[in-house]
């Protein structure tokens, strides 16, 4: 059972909203992001002193797909490491990686996939946790208009949430090892709110690809129309990871231990709550957005991101599989998305993880 915040002496933590605005950035011109504060008034920073850090986020934070960091927050996990944690969200994964290397600051996740395409053109990324293995993105069409396998894929358009970010590539690379053209699938650029699926029902696209918990909520509001495409384990290098700088890791690699360390507790947390409605009373007590509010959706979520985030429970949380790693590596080689010839283990470092118990 989860403990309750009495039985962990955290205090109470109570709802407040997402501050929005803008943040300007010298380095990379106009920069639009959404900022959350992270850590309780009432926790040690009115009196050990919470130290500031900040963490990019290429998702939006109103999804349960940041479920761990949620939790880290409602929780107090990361009141607990001494952070006072601010979420910085940028317009996906490419912005998410220019950001970071910029400096602005120390830590990201974005897919294996772009870290690894980074890397290998030169850019000093490390991979310092593992946090979902498989496809977390789940590609919702009409039932009009099956996607059951690859090949109900080509000659279509499909909508992403940003062009070259992880959804793009992932399904180049599903279609790919399918052994289908990807650029017989054509791309289109679209918002991931519920008005989207009007796009399908209209021809304009035959699907678009969406978090976990929004599948699942269009799947409830357009019921008996839209089904989901799961890419599954399939494709190694359709993972996501805790990504960081050679030079960030110097700087402050201390706080990126303890952030992950939060981040494996309120992991571990989620994975140890059978029922999850421990987890759930807590997350809520800080955040509310549809996915998170409604119960059906929020445990199936979570569920299906336990899974993930565990591989069906057969590997340790955050620990990056270098046999994996090395797969996903000569996957995007063998599709020719990156050049072969780069050694994948220099860009991979689980020394930042707490140890395993």
């Amino acid at each position: 059972m989860f403990p309750t915040n009495a039985q962990t002496q955290r205090p109470p933590i109570n709802r407040r909203g997402f501050l929005t605005g803008a943040l300007g950035v010298a380095t990379l011109g106009a920069f639009s992001s959404t900022i959350v504060s992270c850590g309780s008034s009432t926790a040690p920073a009115a009196t050990g002193g919470l130290k500031d850090f900040t963490y990019l986020s290429y998702l939006p934070m109103e999804t349960l797909s940041v479920a761990p960091e949620l939790l880290a927050d409602a929780g107090g996990y990361f009141a607990e490491q001494g952070l006072k944690v601010t979420f910085q969200t940028t317009k996906g994964s490419p912005q998410a990686l220019q950001t970071l290397i910029s400096g602005v600051a120390p830590l990201t996740r974005v897919g294996a996939i772009d870290l690894m395409t980074a890397a290998a053109d030169g850019q000093p990324l490390v991979n310092v946790g593992s946090i979902v293995r498989g496809s977390s993105i789940r590609t919702l069409y009409s039932k009009d208009h099956p996607l059951e396998k690859p090949e109900d894929f080509l000659g279509t358009t499909m909508g992403v949430p940003s062009e070259g970010g992880t959804s793009d590539k992932s399904l180049s690379l599903m279609l790919h090892k399918a052994g289908f053209d990807p650029s017989e699938v054509k791309r289109q650029v679209v918002g991931l709110g519920p008005g989207t699926f009007e796009l399908v029902k209209r021809g304009d696209i035959v699907g678009y690809m969406v978090s976990i918990d929004q599948s699942i909520v269009a799947s409830q509001q357009f019921e008996g129309e839209a089904a989901v495409f799961d890419a599954g384990d399939s494709v190694r290098a359709d993972a996501q990871v805790y990504t960081a700088t050679k030079e960030g890791l110097e700087e402050h690699g201390d706080d990126i231990r303890k952030y992950l360390a939060a981040i494996h507790d309120a992991t571990q947390a989620i994975v140890d709550d059978e029922e999850l409605d421990g987890v759930l009373e807590t997350m809520r007590s800080k955040y509310s957005f549809a996915s998170l509010d409604d119960d059906t959706v929020a445990k199936e979520s979570l569920r299906q991101s336990r899974n993930l985030w565990t591989a069906k429970g057969t590997q340790p949380l955050l620990q990056t599989v270098e046999e994996y790693w090395v797969e996903g590596y000569e996957e995007l080689v063998d599709a020719g998305m990156i050049p072969a010839g780069s050694d994948p283990k220099q860009w991979m470092d689980n020394s930042y993880l707490p140890a395993s118990k």
